[in-house]
């Protein structure tokens, strides 16, 4: 029935006349945008991408594509747009703009009527044979958008708003046919391309599996990429499987000093190059996941929306995985989940800079009124991860006025900072995110739904394999800034539940309990939302990535399902957790020791340290085990307690020593290692006594790898008395001493 409805619907909206003309105009497939910028969030709901004047106050450059018109004559053009701030109109209106057709400037003034998606007349233009230049022409900066032109030459056809009926009218003039075109059969296939949705695919491929990587933006990265810069969160590599989080740190050559940083900074190329190394892996960028196709109860493939072309393509497969953070794909095929009525909020990050000149903003009286109001005004505060909104609203329906809450707080607030308060005279907007970041949303159900109570008593499960290691991190709104705007607050407050780390998240909670071949990796995994305010930063969902590439791995070898790997083959899947599919770094090559020196006593003395962090992973036989390796936060010994901290090494028989190297810092994701021991001094044991020995003081130190000759002197025993560290704790890969 519905496919002999959606026939006649075609005939009756794409079939007029036989004189009738129409030609649909795609902005998001112009060659040229110009200024404009291609926004897909909202397709899933609104119908299609859509172009944004992102101009953050300056008009940007006109947007230019082509038409192609068959039959001369006299059209009409109407634009799909909407003002998006539907309580000023007119010239008030912030997202005006017009078009232009076959070089004519339409008058008609669009983007400043009605609220919500739909048709505005944009003039009549007499057009004759062939190609037709077609653009877009802003005139404020501020978030102008159009979704699509029409050139019709009938009097009285009105296109229809919106829902299938337009998507249907879409299809038939743009010539797609009904079915989605085939896009090849894969082992997996993979939604998102974020950190969990690269290193699921990356594992899978890196152990033999053919994997197809859809992501609906032209980057990598989801948060952690130069759109919506965030930077990494959580922390890897922790025993007994250190393996997993190797691949996370591939991805991660340098973490930002700031967020937001610069785009640079978030390494878009780096994480692609990565990608485009696995032969396996077949990567489909600007390419959104929004339907699927159902084999019974499990799925047996997804579609997908190439976003600038409009092309349908289906993905087939044997397994599939829902990164996307929304269980977009996992929604669309009935798996179960769960969705809080109130929940954390959506940021849009935002940056300013000092252009040495005065630098004057527009008055934006259609932004939130924040003359008077109190919001957090320092440079420091601006643009930060607590310019957050949305709580009460639904993440879908009105995605669009969540951001756009975003974007005129962010105008208002400096707006008022700028015009009101006279403050930061030269400086202007230098970059905000168009695209969200999204904290919490729909969350799949699998056979453990991990909870609080589970993270705060300790529970060890059996297949407990995703290290956990950030604060339980809900966002509430900041009641001191919410006065006015109850309604849709717009900075929040962070609330931290803090728990013994790690906390291992179990396998079983990475698949969906009713959909039996579907993963799910990301912040939309089983989880309640307290337990999701620690398993949502970045770091962590990467490392479900890896453990899921794994799985899926060994699901193709023994040609089962998600819970059958762990219900007949964990042991088997353990012994892949202990492996990984990150690749070891290799240890810089440090420069060898002076042969005049002797040899390393410190392995043959007996060691003693002040107290230890965590001496499980990071125990003291790490400082004399002969290894230096820098590149691994996991060989260093970390010390406990508050300054000083002391090391100290002890002989039998006595010994004469030459010298003395200190090898300490931190590697965390940076390309190099820093922040070494800063202050130190070497004592050697005189009987019972510890007395200082002359000419070790060593202060503002700044080399990972420092040397220091001293003798030689004779003694049983030494100590290295630390006096100064970076956040007052010492980090030690090594301590050898020379001599004989």
């Amino acid at each position: 029935m519905r496919a002999r409805r959606m026939v006649f619907l075609a005939t009756l909206l794409a079939m007029p006349a036989l004189w009738a003309e129409r030609i649909l105009i795609e902005p998001e497939s112009f060659t040229e945008l110009g200024g404009w910028v291609v926004d897909q969030q909202f397709m899933d709901v609104m119908g299609s991408p859509f172009l944004l004047a992102h101009g953050l106050g300056q008009p940007v450059a006109d947007a230019v594509g082509t038409a192609t018109v068959a039959t001369p004559g006299s059209y009409r053009v109407l634009v799909r747009t909407r003002n998006w701030v539907p309580g000023f109109t007119g010239e008030n209106a912030p997202g005006r703009f017009q078009v232009r057709v076959g070089g004519t400037l339409l008058p008609q003034i669009l983007g400043a009527g009605s609220g919500e998606w739909g048709w505005e007349e944009a003039g009549t233009i007499a057009l004759p044979v062939g190609e037709a230049a077609v653009g877009l022409h802003d005139l404020t900066g501020f978030a102008g958008r159009c979704d699509a032109i029409l050139l019709t030459d009938e009097a009285a056809f009105t296109p229809p708003a919106g829902g299938p009926e337009l998507a249907e009218l879409r299809r038939v003039l743009r010539g797609f046919p009904e079915q989605p075109e085939d896009a090849g059969e894969y082992d997996l296939v993979v939604a998102g391309g974020g950190l969990a949705g690269i290193c699921a695919a990356v594992g899978a491929a890196r152990l033999g599996l053919t994997v197809a990587l859809i992501q609906d933006r032209p980057v990598l990265g989801g948060a952690n990429s130069s759109e919506s810069r965030v930077w990494l969160g959580g922390g890897t590599c922790f025993p007994p499987y250190r393996a997993i989080g190797r691949l996370v740190r591939e991805l991660d050559p340098g973490s930002p000093k700031e967020c937001p940083g610069p785009a640079e900074t978030y390494y878009d190329d780096h994480k692609l190059a990565v990608v485009q190394a696995e032969k396996n892996v077949s990567l489909f960028l600007s390419c959104r996941a929004n339907g699927v196709v159902m084999d019974g109860a499990a799925i047996a493939g997804v579609d997908a929306t190439e976003v600038r072309s409009g092309r349908r393509l289906r993905f087939r497969g044997r397994l599939f995985c829902d990164a996307t953070g929304d269980a977009v794909v996992a929604h669309l095929a009935g798996a179960d989940y769960e969705m809080a009525a109130v929940r954390m909020g959506r940021s849009n990050l935002w940056r300013v800079e000092d252009t040495g000149a005065p630098s004057p903003f527009p008055a934006c009286p259609w932004a939130l009124d924040l003359r008077g109001k109190p919001f957090p005004e320092s440079l420091g505060q601006l643009g930060r991860w607590f310019w957050e909104s949305g709580f009460h609203l639904d993440p879908f329906v009105q995605g669009e006025a969540i951001r756009d809450h975003n974007f005129r707080a962010m105008f208002g607030a400096w707006d008022a900072l700028k015009n009101e308060r006279g403050k930061f005279p030269n400086h202007r907007l230098e970059w905000a995110a168009y695209v969200s970041g999204m904290r919490e949303s729909r969350r799949v159900l699998g056979d453990v739904i991990l909870n609080q109570d589970h993270i705060l008593g300790g529970e060890a499960f059996p297949d407990g394999c995703v290290p956990s290691t950030w604060d339980m991190d809900l966002h509430v709104p900041q009641s001191r800034y919410a006065q006015g705007f109850e309604e849709n607050p717009f900075i929040s407050v962070a609330q931290y539940t803090k728990f013994q780390k790690p906390y291992w998240v179990p396998y079983r909670s990475l698949y969906s309990r009713n959909v039996p071949n579907l993963f799910v990796a990301g912040r939309n995994i089983s989880v309640t939302r307290e337990a999701l305010g620690t398993v949502r930063v970045m770091r962590t969902t990467g490392m479900m990535g890896e453990v899921v590439g794994m799985a899926a791995a060994l699901c193709r070898r023994h040609d089962c399902l998600p819970r059958a790997a762990y219900a007949e083959h964990l042991d088997e899947l353990k012994a892949l957790w202990q492996t990984g599919v990150g690749r070891v770094p290799q240890p810089p090559v440090l420069d060898p020791v002076p042969g005049n020196w002797g040899k390393n006593l410190a392995p043959l003395a007996k060691l003693r340290v002040s107290g230890s962090r965590d001496e499980k992973a990071h125990p003291p036989a790490n400082l004399t085990d002969g290894v230096a390796h820098i590149a691994d936060d996991g060989s260093r010994w970390l010390s406990e307690a508050a300054i000083p901290h002391w090391v100290e090494l002890a002989w039998p028989q006595t010994r004469t020593i030459r010298a003395v190297r200190l090898v300490s810092g931190y590697r965390g994701n940076a390309t190099e290692t820093r922040d070494p021991v800063r202050d130190f001094h070497l004592e050697i044991r005189d009987g019972e006594q510890w007395l200082p020995l002359p000419g070790s003081q060593v202060t503002g130190n700044l080399a990972v790898d420092c040397r220091r000759e001293i003798g030689p002197v004779e003694t049983k025993a030494i100590r290295l008395v630390v006096t100064a560290s970076q956040g007052n704790l010492s980090r030690i890969f090594e301590l050898e001493v020379y001599g004989e």
